[in-house]
């Protein structure tokens, strides 16, 4: 993987605040975007601004087959058997609310997630709870953060109707085997829906292999355009869901008292929608599988290893998770003891443009159980390097002697 060459696609690299580089380290919330995708999302602007699917003139036409490109797109990159089980979201928390909101949940079903998932999965959980009184199963994990399969084995019975689970967490990288979870779930007749968002920009996902019944994921974390997300449901599944939000585009036809409702994925895309975010998408969509997710990831976790060998001598800096970056993906969740993590981020920041998130990062639950108060995360991806992962070691070497 030609990492030089891939910076070359990406301007905003070439930036510097007070005569220095950036180095952006916080890809788990925000990557960055090629011209590729800007270039994309602007030809829709520039030569075909018009509504897809309603109107018959020059831009109406044009525009319809380009978004309908783009859902092709994205289906081949997840292995989609139908082009019709890519519904396009703004992002994954709507991809996640539209499944909870439309199963067909009732009192005393059960719900199982891990004990960190962030706030867009727990919370609709929460209100469905309230709301209609299905009960939720936490799998609680190992000492080290690692999944707990056994635990979630033991949890599994008839009563689960739904496993809601982050297939890779934004704490601290670690993955779940998501096609051992979903073979047991479905032994149990459970529906398996996946929060992809740290995953997909960073992983071959494979939906026709891993058997998995609904993913959702973001297209501001894998390239594409803020505003963009996508949900995959099998289609006889997408068929039977009620629609979540309703509207213009979601129905063939009204009367007075009646609606009529298109087939899956129109059925779930009320109103106009993103056409330049959908197309730019595709194109990120596109540009990841040129280079390679295998490749990316093996890029990711050489950095990561860069950095945890530099930094787990340093005193007072605890890693969360796994020892073994290999476990953590493109993720380094560290903690300074006695320093507040958003000073540690605003030093980085404010001495060497190293930009990273620092926090709770949308997963209280998790902090507030371990009685942390947060934690600096440094996020990997393609466009970073070696330099970049050594310039920020000797920061932080700095910045720890002053607690």
């Amino acid at each position: 993987m030609n990492v030089e060459k891939i910076r070359k696609d990406f301007p905003v690299l070439e930036k510097k605040i007070n005569g220095k580089p950036i180095v952006y380290f916080d890809n788990a919330c925000m990557s960055l975007r090629p011209m590729q995708v800007i270039n994309a999302s602007n030809e829709y602007y520039f030569e075909y601004p018009g509504c897809a699917g309603r109107s018959a003139h020059e831009f109406g036409t044009k525009v319809t087959e380009k978004y309908h490109e783009a859902r092709e797109e994205i289906s081949k990159f997840l292995g989609a058997r139908k082009t019709e089980e890519i519904v396009f979201t703004k992002n994954t928390s709507e991809g996640l609310n539209l499944v909870f909101n439309s199963l067909d949940l009732k009192k005393d079903d059960a719900i199982v997630t891990t004990d960190k998932e962030h706030n867009s999965v727990l919370v609709p959980i929460q209100m469905l709870r309230t709301k209609i009184g299905v009960k939720h199963k936490i799998i609680f994990g190992k000492e080290d953060g690692s999944f707990d399969l056994q635990k979630f084995q033991d949890s599994m019975d008839k009563q689960v109707k739904l496993v809601a689970m982050a297939h890779s967490s934004n704490v601290d990288g670690t993955s779940i085997p998501a096609k051992k979870v979903i073979k047991i779930a479905h032994d149990f007749g459970s529906f398996v829906l996946l929060d992809a968002a740290q995953s997909i920009p960073h992983k071959e996902i494979d939906v026709k292999d891993l058997d998995v019944d609904f993913l959702a994921f973001s297209g501001h974390k894998m390239l594409g355009p803020s505003g963009t997300g996508v949900l995959f449901g099998k289609y006889n599944l997408l068929e039977n869901l009620r629609p979540f939000i309703v509207g213009g585009d979601t129905v063939q036809y009204t009367t007075y008292d009646l609606a009529f409702f298109l087939r899956p994925p129109e059925k779930f895309e009320a109103g106009l929608q993103n056409y330049a975010g959908a197309i730019g998408l595709a194109a990120a969509a596109k540009y990841l599988d040129e280079i390679g997710r295998k490749n990316i990831e093996k890029h990711e976790i050489e950095l990561n290893k860069k950095i945890t060998e530099g930094i787990t001598d340093i005193k007072g800096v605890k890693i969360l998770g796994p020892e073994n970056a290999e476990l953590r993906g493109g993720i380094v969740s560290f903690v300074i003891e006695k320093m507040k993590v958003h000073d540690v981020a605003l030093m980085l920041n404010n001495m060497q443009n190293i930009m990273i998130r620092s926090g709770m990062h949308c997963v209280h639950s998790w902090f507030k159980a371990h009685n942390i108060d947060g934690s600096d995360r440094v996020s990997l991806y393609l466009y970073n390097t070696e330099e970049e992962a050594e310039k920020f070691v000797e920061t932080l070497k700095e910045i720890a002697k002053l607690r």
